[in-house]
């Protein structure tokens, strides 16, 4: 291809992404959003001037003719978009064949990967959260790691798109990561396996004498089914009636939105919610036509029960949604740290049907307006996650604080004054999970109040 081709070929490719808009699909982080009509000179006019295609269109024709090797103008072209891509935000992406069918087969629950959502920082890629039961989390690898190597390759040196794809890798294959972590003097080496990953998105148990615990590890298609099923499993225990519910969303990095919002739904008793005009969660970005909102309109499955919900750094997108809007209903009390604050709204774009772009098209908020974007969200009660080393001594000093152990304790209307809150000794518990342990007393104490929370409306 001439110069002089390759510079009309570029000029009119870049004048026809400025007038036109593809149709938006099902996104990934996801919401099903509104098709766009192609963008009209009167609604949008184009920005560029003659000399800033041309510096473009010159740029790719230099390339073709001087570079040290032939490039074919599909792989320059293909460049050129994962360029215009990677300079929006760390969260936009160019997905090509391999990346577009991965990001489907994610939101379905099952893909061929290690297990881990990532972010660029620092020209690096920060773990956001290991997905549970994924080589990544039964190797070790925690929320806030910061991979800079790839199978010893810098990753510094890589596109987003390019690590990404390191890390996804063949079927079966191995990976060996690098990584820097917090407290510790010298990086990490994790080798592991990729395979199919078969993401179970909800898992649930009763913790103690009717208090269920309910663990959702990211949003998926099935996750609104999957936990109603699992609460009325809980509610049908023979073990002792429901009385309180923790909802586990800690290294949670998101999903689906629209299952995020059925999640809320299914706490919520609609017709008792006179703020925020019943909002669950809206979003705001420059497109009119792409704004979102959903409303609450269901009845409270627990009928009221108390909900204690667990979040950390790990706590991420549509997790954070859910935990936001149970917080501004007052409906939970959030426990744990701050949540990892990303607010944005990527949609999947198709380009064609092997390829499309995920952009950030809108930031969402919380119904009472709160933008979790970078700031996060803070828990009510903030409870580190201590590592406990007992002996007997010490965890009976620490169990003789307990409110419900006191000789004049204030007992609720609906708590049982003949025996203990505590049925059993949760030593075990303490030092496996000191956060969840806390939720389980806070619990317990909401319970016995006849509370919902412990955070006054």
């Amino acid at each position: 291809m001439k110069s002089a081709d390759i510079t009309k070929f570029f000029g009119f490719l870049a004048m026809s992404l400025i007038l036109f808009v593809p149709v938006m699909s099902h996104a990934d982080d996801p919401l099903a959003l509104p098709s766009l009509l192609p963008v009209s000179d009167t609604d949008k006019q184009p920005t560029l001037e003659e000399s800033d295609v041309s510096r473009f269109t010159n740029s790719i024709a230099l390339i073709n003719e001087f570079y040290v090797k032939p490039i074919e103008e599909k792989v320059l072209l293909e460049n050129a978009i994962k360029g215009i891509v990677a300079g929006l935000d760390s969260h936009s992406e160019y997905l090509d064949a391999a990346a577009y069918k991965t990001s489907l087969l994610e939101s379905s629950g099952e893909f061929s990967a290690i297990g881990i959502e990532v972010t660029s920082e620092y020209d690096v890629l920060k773990v956001i959260s290991p997905i549970d039961d994924t080589p990544a989390a039964k190797a070790g690898i925690l929320s806030g790691d910061y991979i800079v190597a790839i199978n010893s390759k810098l990753v510094s040196n890589m596109t987003k798109d390019e690590a990404v794809e390191q890390i996804h890798g063949k079927k079966d294959g191995t990976i060996n990561l690098t990584i820097l972590r917090k407290g510790e003097d010298k990086p990490l080496s994790f080798t592991l396996k990729h395979g199919t990953v078969h993401a179970a998105s909800v898992k649930s148990k009763m913790l103690d004498n009717g208090f269920g615990y309910l663990r959702i590890s990211q949003f998926q298609k099935s996750t609104p089914e999957l936990m109603i099923s699992a609460i009325k499993t809980l509610q049908a225990d023979p073990n002792g009636k429901l009385k309180g519910l923790v909802l586990d969303l800690r290294n949670n990095p998101g999903g689906l939105v629209e299952s995020a919002v059925k999640v809320v739904n299914a706490f919520l008793d609609s017709a008792n919610l006179h703020n925020y005009k019943k909002e669950i969660v809206y979003t705001e970005g420059n497109i009119p036509n792409l704004q979102y909102e959903a409303k609450a309109n269901s009845t409270d499955i627990l009928n009221g029960m108390p909900i204690i919900v667990l979040m950390n750094q790990g706590t991420a997108s549509a997790a954070e949604i859910v935990a936001g809007a149970l917080q501004d209903y007052h409906r939970a009390t959030i426990v744990g740290l701050n949540s990892f604050g990303k607010a944005s709204v990527q949609s999947i774009i198709p380009l064609d049907n092997t390829r499309a772009l995920k952009l950030t098209t809108a930031l969402y908020y919380t119904p009472a307006g709160r933008q979790i974007q970078k700031e996060g969200l803070r828990p009510d009660v903030l409870v580190e996650n201590l590592k406990v080393i007992t002996t007997n001594a010490d965890f009976s000093a620490m169990g003789s604080i307990r409110e419900y152990e006191l000789k004049n304790r204030l007992v609720g209307r609906n708590a049982d004054s003949k025996k203990s809150v505590m049925s059993e000794d949760f030593t075990d518990l303490a030092q496996q999970d000191f956060q969840l342990y806390q939720a389980l007393k806070m619990l317990q104490v909401v319970s016995a109040a006849g509370n919902k929370t412990l955070v006054k409306n």
